[in-house]
């Protein structure tokens, strides 16, 4: 955990996260946690791309979907990062 302007702020979002990480875990759910400098590799090919690199590239890999705003492309982006080492991991397995 990090601690950004607001240390009450930063609390509250790491026990937010550890409730929905333990809620998805409890259901059965694989829980996958990706760096951001990964997910920007994975969807770009490069560690450091900017934001609106990642989200050009979403929109390339996923022509006909709605991105609805800047977050929605980082969330897709860690959708498909995910999917890939899954399916990696499958493979190897």
């Amino acid at each position: 955990m990090f601690v950004n302007k607001n240390p009450q702020s930063t609390l509250k979002l790491g026990q937010a996260r550890g409730v929905v990480i333990m809620t998805a875990a409890r259901a059965g759910l694989d829980v996958g946690e990706y760096a951001a400098r990964l997910v920007k590799k994975a969807v770009v090919g490069l560690g450091n791309a900017e934001k609106a690199q990642v989200h050009a590239m979403v929109m390339r890999l996923l022509p006909g979907v709605k991105i609805a705003g800047p977050d929605a492309a980082d969330a897709l982006a860690v959708a498909i990062t995910h999917a890939h080492h899954l399916a990696t991991s499958r493979r190897i397995a």
